[in-house]
């Protein structure tokens, strides 16, 4: 059975945005029982946690004598290992895997970026100039991702690891009042919420964060 790591009082207090919800969620679609291993910021930091983690940041996945860091590719892993997230189809399952990096790469970082600054610098003096530019620079990435999508219920087909991916990165907007302005993309990400895989992740890392502050 795999272990993941997950923080052992999650700093997003229960609300699915740490990462390991995206190696759960990924688990939780193939059927693939799994052990958490919860840790805390200064175990992060420790030597045996940098054996698996060079970076010292959550998640890990251990299975047998592989380990892993980076849900990108622990997620390609588990796609690859179990079948229900990546196409039988080549051709698709490649689109598959480049919705993935694009959710990575192409918009994770703009995404990213707004939300450390709405949350660490809104007393700096440059705050009111600075956030618009960012706003702008996610809304760019929304509506080139609102016309690839169109009416479509997922990226490409059938649910994929691209999707799983692509909606873990775009819930880090649900504060943001961004999501409401494409229509389309918030009712993507719903569909991605209502899933029954999903809701038992959610629910498994909200477990997690309300034991830590009832003790």
């Amino acid at each position: 059975m795999p272990t993941i790591t997950a923080f052992e009082n999650s700093p997003d207090r229960g609300r699915g945005q740490a990462r390991d919800m995206r190696v759960r969620w990924a688990l939780e679609e193939v059927g693939q029982p799994y052990d958490v291993r919860l840790v805390s910021f200064a175990t992060m930091k420790q030597p045996a946690h940098l054996a698996l983690h060079p970076f010292g940041q959550i998640p890990t996945f251990e299975d047998g004598d592989l380990a892993l860091f980076e849900t990108g590719a622990i997620v390609l892993h588990i796609a690859e290992c179990h079948a229900g997230l990546l196409p039988t189809d080549a051709n698709a399952r490649s689109r598959a895997i480049a919705w993935m990096f694009a959710a990575l790469n192409t918009l994770e970082p703009p995404i990213v970026e707004l939300g450390m600054a709405m949350l660490f610098e809104r007393d700096r003096s440059w705050y009111a100039e600075r956030l618009p530019m960012l706003q702008d620079r996610v809304r760019t990435r929304l509506g080139e991702l609102s016309r690839r999508l169109g009416k479509a219920d997922w990226l490409d087909g059938a649910f994929s690891a691209g999707d799983l991916m692509m909606v873990t990165v775009l819930r880090r907007l649900n504060t943001s009042g961004l999501l409401e302005e494409y229509p389309d993309i918030a009712a993507y990400v719903a569909r991605g919420e209502a899933r029954p895989a999903f809701r038992r992740a959610f629910d498994a890392q909200l477990a997690v964060f309300q034991a830590a502050s009832r003790s």
